[in-house]
């Protein structure tokens, strides 16, 4: 496998874990610290009930889920600014927040990652969740997302 095959694998595998890292940090309120150790040291990397957990880019995680959480307010508003009247963020399920919130961090904070990567990335993650409408909606959002964050420089 190449250096690069390897990175963008690694990267895929930090994304997924800090979409659940983030979702079991709104489930349960489990403090940012103690996710970021169980992650580290029970999860990423782990074989838990036969499923086994690629290996992750360890400081690409911590950054999405430290970030995500950090700009919290940032980041659910300009989420809430591309959804219809009719749908708020708090209408929307937990595992599709968290999606919506990691891609939207990493749009805003991660411009060594290019846009279309990072919304392909999440498109992937949450066919992990949902079917192609869920993954549809996830596109279009960050999409939306994007041209925002990363024209405001």
């Amino acid at each position: 496998m190449s250096r690069t095959s390897a990175r963008t694998k690694a990267r895929a595998a930090a994304r997924l874990a800090a979409v659940q890292a983030l979702y079991q940090h709104e489930m349960e309120g489990t403090a940012i610290p103690a996710l970021l150790h169980e992650f580290h040291h029970h999860r990423i990397g782990a074989t838990i009930e036969d499923v086994e957990y690629a290996e992750a880019d360890v400081m690409f995680f911590d950054d999405l889920v430290k970030g995500a959480a950090a700009r919290l307010a940032e980041v659910d508003r300009l989420i809430e600014e591309k959804l219809t009247a009719s749908w708020t963020l708090t209408r929307l399920d937990k595992p599709m927040k968290a999606i919506l919130r990691a891609g939207t961090y990493e749009l805003l904070a991660r411009r060594d990652v290019p846009v279309g990567a990072v919304i392909s990335e999440y498109v992937d993650v949450a066919h992990a969740f949902y079917e192609k409408r869920e993954t549809g909606f996830v596109n279009g959002l960050l999409d939306a997302i994007a041209r925002d964050a990363r024209a405001k420089g």
